[in-house]
């Protein structure tokens, strides 16, 4: 009955308990789950056992049953034909089976008795084994979000990702230095620039700095 004692240990052992107090509770998981498979093939296994073992009895104690009747009809003959001294050895010999019957009875039902247990324990502990391949399950995906994260930190601290930011704060600058001489032409109070011929120079030279601030920005929202 060892298997049945193992087991029972397993059913009673406190899983949550167990894993707080690891300091590796994935790998602690990891192993319950092996234990508690191998603990539920194991009960399979016994259960297999006293299933054939009460078969078995039930089939000697079927044939013993059939022979006590046949003891029982040769009583009856027997003194039918004025033989009470067969009837009598008939009625000893059915006597003897019933005694054996009843023993194989009382042997028949504790096997049924340990039948039923090792099946609410194989059942229980499939329900352990359950909620435990569940919290791997838990685990797992924890580790697969930490994966993720790290890869994605690598990727942003990559060179490729360093350059890129570095061209787009290039463009950021050729912008405001654009931006800037924008505002310096708007401002200008020469005489000069209230003239016909500058305000038409600074005309064109208005377009050529917006032109070129519009594709600047454009390269700088598809870098971005």
């Amino acid at each position: 009955m060892g298997v049945i004692n193992r087991v029972n240990d397993i059913i009673q052992a406190n899983l949550a308990a167990a894993l707080d107090k690891a300091e590796d509770p994935e790998k602690l998981l990891n192993l319950l789950v092996q234990e508690m498979q191998q603990a539920i093939n194991e009960c399979r296994v016994t259960a297999a056992s006293f299933l054939t073992q009460q078969k078995q009895l039930q089939r000697e104690l079927d044939a013993k049953q059939a022979q006590q009747i046949t003891w029982q009809d040769n009583a009856e003959k027997a003194l039918n034909k004025g033989r009470e001294d067969l009837a009598k050895a008939a009625l000893l010999e059915k006597q003897r089976l019933s005694l054996q019957i009843e023993a194989q009875q009382v042997e028949l039902g504790k096997v049924a008795e340990t039948i039923a247990k090792i099946s609410s324990d194989c059942q229980r502990l499939q329900n352990k084994l359950t909620d435990a391949k569940a919290k791997q399950l838990t685990y797992m995906r924890k580790e697969r979000v930490i994966s993720a994260r790290i890869k994605v930190n690598q990727q942003l601290q990559s060179t490729h990702v360093a350059n890129a930011l570095a061209r787009f704060e290039h463009l950021e600058q050729r912008v405001e230095t654009i931006e800037s001489q924008v505002e310096a032409y708007e401002l200008s109070g020469t005489d000069y620039a209230n003239s016909t011929a500058a305000k038409i120079d600074a005309l064109v030279k208005d377009d050529t700095i917006n032109n070129e601030l519009a594709q600047l920005k454009a390269a700088m929202k598809k870098s971005a």
